[in-house]
């Protein structure tokens, strides 16, 4: 009687785990949509493809799909996160290493589902939990764009992921955890620039992508939506009432920012923001005062100075706390931010104004310091050389500590040494 039991456990057993491996393969299974001969450029409305180029412009699709110093959305670029190296795709026509052969509706599952033509998931660096919010009629005028341009072939180097993370199944069961479909809701209270802005911010803009923070998943934490977060290796200030700016942002200093990179009463891209400022100054303009009014709205009532207070300057007192700091600022940074220097009388904002030297955490100060700042648009605006080379982890601390307590009023970081190793290590990563 008892082997007889011990049989049917087994059988019982070895069917409950065939069900629910079966029933695990029907979550995560999509089928291929059939690929399609390569549409001929000129089947597409010359409008549509007009306006699928300022929608690309809008998500920035060719900052993450262009490898370094390669081909304009043919992929490869290195995207590092936690989970490993990811590889961008190839966004051209190309047949066999492009999406030549995907058709609109392939495309349109792809951004709003997260599933490749073929039906294998595709990795959330591709923030289609974002673009799953956008209509099918701005998809097909992206897809339009997309169809367009020159066709490249190169395909994308092999990702490199922690073990089991490439097996990309597992992906269906992070959508049923992050990926929250349904277009962005009309608000009849708000204006429709309001409205227009809300609908690009959250769906092809992504902002939260960068701007949110990220659970040890890798998903955005809904319940923090904008409290800041890090993008390669830089720190995306909080984007609600905890934004640290010295002076509170207007919808006019904020499209200011947004357009040339610049915000006098603030402070300069640098980093991943320069690469949305080059794609942002080139939309049209009701675009950027849309972004500029929504999120300006979310960040209204934040812990920020009025235009007219001054900002701090106690050099005294900073170099009583970071005598080599003040040594060292006086030799590398005095003649472009100290009182007085010609770069200040050009409308460039002083270093008390700058959100990065208030922030509560100093990641963006020290890549700054690292990697240095390029104008993102047309070579015009601020620039400041990289000091990677050139200063110790000791010195760039030392610096920055002294900079903090001579031109802003927030705490004194601690273990600056250690995040500024961290910083150098992240910048060293593809």
């Amino acid at each position: 009687m008892r082997k007889r039991w011990n049989a049917q456990s087994v059988l019982y057993g070895m069917l409950f785990l065939s069900g629910g491996a079966l029933f695990a393969l029907a979550l995560t299974w999509r089928p291929a949509i059939a690929p399609i001969p390569v549409p001929a450029p000129g089947s597409f409305p010359a409008g549509m493809v007009e306006r699928g180029a300022v929608l690309a412009r809008l998500g920035d699709c060719a900052v993450c799909h262009t490898a370094e110093g390669g081909r304009p959305l043919a992929g490869g670029r290195a995207l590092a996160t936690p989970f490993g190296t990811l590889y961008s795709d190839n966004l051209t026509p190309d047949p066999d290493t492009g999406i030549g052969t995907w058709s609109a509706e392939a495309f349109r599952r792809a951004m709003k589902d997260g599933v490749s033509r073929t039906g294998s998931h595709l990795y959330p660096a591709l923030p289609y939990e974002h673009f799953t919010h956008v209509s099918d009629g701005d998809l097909d005028a992206l897809y339009a764009f997309l169809m367009t341009r020159r066709a490249v072939r190169q395909k994308a180097p092999a990702n490199r992921l922690i073990p089991p993370l490439g097996f990309r199944p597992l992906l269906a069961g992070w959508k049923m955890l992050f990926l929250h479909k349904g277009a962005i809701i009309v608000d009849p209270a708000r204006s429709a620039e309001w409205n227009r802005g809300a609908y690009l911010v959250e769906g092809l803009g992504h902002c939260g992508g960068c701007h949110t923070p990220r659970n040890i998943a890798g998903g955005e934490v809904r319940s923090r939506a904008y409290a800041g977060g890090i993008a390669e290796g830089w720190r995306a200030p909080p984007l609600d009432r905890s934004n640290p700016a010295a002076r509170g942002w207007t919808p006019d200093a904020l499209y200011t920012y947004l357009r040339t990179g610049i915000s006098p009463d603030h402070s300069a891209a640098a980093g991943p923001m320069g690469p949305v400022v080059e794609s942002l100054s080139a939309v049209p303009e009701e675009d950027v005062r849309a972004i500029a009014t929504y999120i300006a709205s979310r960040m209204a009532g934040a812990d920020a100075g009025s235009p007219s207070r001054p900002t701090p300057d106690d050099p005294v007192r900073a170099a009583r706390l970071f005598p080599e700091g003040a040594t060292l600022y006086a030799g590398a940074c005095a003649g472009c931010h100290g009182p007085g220097a010609p770069m200040m009388g050009q409308g460039r904002p002083a270093l008390g104004l700058a959100s990065a030297l208030r922030d509560e955490v100093p990641t963006s100060a020290i890549q700054a310091i690292l990697r240095g700042i390029e104008p993102p648009v047309a070579g015009r605006g601020p620039k400041m050389p990289p000091f990677a080379d050139s200063l110790t982890d000791a010195q760039v601390a030392a610096v920055l500590g002294y900079a903090r307590s001579r031109y802003t009023d927030r705490p004194a970081w601690s273990k600056l040494d250690r995040a500024v190793a961290r910083a150098r290590k992240e910048s060293a990563q593809p």
